[in-house]
């Protein structure tokens, strides 16, 4: 029996938290997937699981030889689906991280159209408003809706995008005027929580950022609820475009700040560097880039 095999059986069953799991996971029987792992665990002279008829762990052992056996299962994948990239029959798993912001809005559906269009590539999309760690966590690649920094990961934008300060009508002519950032001193305003400032807003005034306490009604993490708030004339938010858009055209929000608003963000697809992309990853990636290039047109 080869190593690869005790290997991938390994990490099955790791990954699905057990035996049982793995066996329904993979079309392998229990039995087998016990032997392959005890095998390996023959051939390397160490125990790598801790197992009991209720209970499953790795142990240090296993930690250290699951962190690198994974990442040699990914390359030995990628360089298949290298070689098999001029093949349209894309086959497979993708472990996608996403924040919700992106999940919950119509740029989501991104994803729904991918999944339609290659019903053969399974997706397993994970709404996380955290930063994931990719490698540690096994995931294929994240979303990120940000101004990017370096991350030692690779990024291909997918679209620009910008956030705006918005109210309704009545809030403004209520607390007006409202004509400079740091008039939101005295404006209740709504806090969306996934902001990496909270209660703190920036924004850039004469080439400089300008950082603004605020304090209001509501503090909740989901842009959509903050959108709800700020249609109920609760305070001034601070929403993506692609979430506010509709009700910026309508008049039931108008914009503030407009000249005030830091605009270097971006919608991203990161992935760790490898040396063989697998096509599955690229073509999700190409395939997002080409739907907002059409969707959203600068």
């Amino acid at each position: 029996m080869d190593t690869l095999t005790r290997m991938r059986a390994f990490i099955d069953v790791v990954e699905a938290e057990g035996f049982s799991a793995a066996a329904r996971r993979t079309g392998r029987s229990k039995a087998l997937l016990s032997k392959y792992v005890r095998e390996l665990e023959d051939d390397l002279g160490a125990l790598l699981l801790n197992r009991t008829t209720r209970q499953f762990s790795m142990t240090e052992a296993g930690h250290t030889y699951y962190r690198t056996a994974a990442d040699i299962l990914k390359e030995i994948d990628s360089l298949a689906d290298l070689v098999r990239e001029n093949n349209t029959d894309l086959k497979g798993k993708l472990r996608i991280s996403a924040p919700r912001t992106f999940i919950d809005a119509d740029v989501g559906q991104s994803m729904i159209d991918f999944a339609k269009a290659h019903p053969d590539v399974s997706l397993e999309i994970v709404a996380e408003d955290r930063f994931v760690d990719l490698i540690e966590e096994n995931f294929d690649l994240a979303i990120r809706i940000t101004k990017l920094e370096d991350s030692g990961m690779i990024a291909k934008k997918l679209s620009d995008f910008r956030v705006y300060a918005v109210a309704t009508p009545d809030l403004v002519a209520k607390y007006g005027p409202l004509n400079h950032p740091q008039d939101l001193s005295r404006t209740p305003f709504i806090i969306d929580t996934n902001s990496r400032w909270h209660n703190n807003v920036r924004f850039v005034d004469g080439g400089s950022t300008l950082s603004v306490p605020v304090s209001g009604p509501i503090e909740v993490n989901s842009p959509q609820a903050t959108l709800r708030a700020a249609r109920a004339g609760l305070g001034v938010a601070i929403i993506p475009d692609f979430i506010a858009q509709a009700s910026i055209q309508s008049g039931e929000l108008v914009t503030l700040f407009d000249e005030y608003i830091i605009k270097d963000r971006g919608i991203y697809a990161v992935y760790p560097h490898r040396r063989y992309l697998p096509a599955k990853v690229r073509s999700f990636v190409d395939f997002l880039a080409s739907w907002f290039r059409k969707q959203l047109p600068s």
